[in-house]
């Protein structure tokens, strides 16, 4: 999809050659499959793209830091580790791995500087959004105004069931995290991490109105979409951005 100029997409987990089960586009990277198989299937997934574009992505450890992209070359390095990427350079499509996570998609359009962010729990409550805009404003001069914002597929409120370490962190950060929650049961919550993110986007100035959110559940959807929570395998879907120049 193109929006503003902006190249932009979700991977569903259909149309590749992995055995997870067969015929999935396992495009995360990890162990249980092969290297031969990943990259038949990002290759794949980009040739949905109109373009030639280099893929720069990052080795996530659900932190909430912000890796910043400078130029193509720094496609090489796969061993950084962050869980938001920026950047401004055109032909570059950004990438984060996401199985029940939330993947959020940034695009400023006065200076086209973008950003793809993995914003799981820990992440989220962490502030990994607020992060990524900060480091865009700074270094870009981005206003939070300008931004147009996809949240994709990810573990929905009406399925997604955290414990008291969640719902704790969640108040010492966030003064209305009682929106977020459904009790369950004496120390657990069904959490809505989608409504979570679009509160700290709007909450540092993003306009609602450019705030586009997937209305799908990784974990109802597993025809779809890769599920963590709902799958034996750890393979992740993955989420591109990127400016057309």
């Amino acid at each position: 999809m193109e929006e503003n100029g902006f190249a932009n997409g979700f991977s569903t987990r259909l149309g590749g050659v992995s055995d997870f089960p067969k015929n999935s586009l396992n495009l995360a990277g990890y162990d249980e499959d092969s290297a031969e198989n990943i990259a038949e299937n990002r290759r794949r997934f980009l040739g949905a793209f109109d373009g030639n574009f280099t893929l720069v992505s990052c080795w996530q450890i659900h932190s909430a830091d912000v890796r910043v992209v400078k130029k193509i070359t720094d496609a090489k390095d796969g061993n950084c580790k962050m869980d938001a990427i920026v950047s401004d350079v055109p032909n570059v499509l950004l990438g984060v791995k996401t199985a029940d996570c939330v993947p959020v998609l940034l695009g400023d359009t006065k200076t086209k500087a973008f950003a793809a962010i993995h914003a799981g729990w820990r992440g989220t409550v962490n502030s990994i959004i607020k992060n990524a805009i900060g480091k865009m404003r700074e270094l870009y001069g981005t206003n939070a105004k300008d931004l147009i914002c996809a949240i994709g597929p990810a573990a929905s409120g009406k399925n997604y069931e955290v414990g008291q370490e969640v719902i704790f962190a969640f108040e010492e950060n966030f003064s209305t995290c009682g929106n977020f929650f459904v009790q369950t049961c004496e120390g657990h919550a069904l959490i809505d991490l989608h409504l979570a993110n679009q509160e700290q986007l709007t909450s540092v100035g993003v306009l609602p109105e450019n705030i586009y959110t997937a209305p799908l559940c990784t974990i109802e959807r597993t025809d779809l979409f890769f599920s963590h929570r709902r799958t034996i395998y750890r393979t992740e879907n993955f989420n591109f951005h990127s400016f057309i120049k």
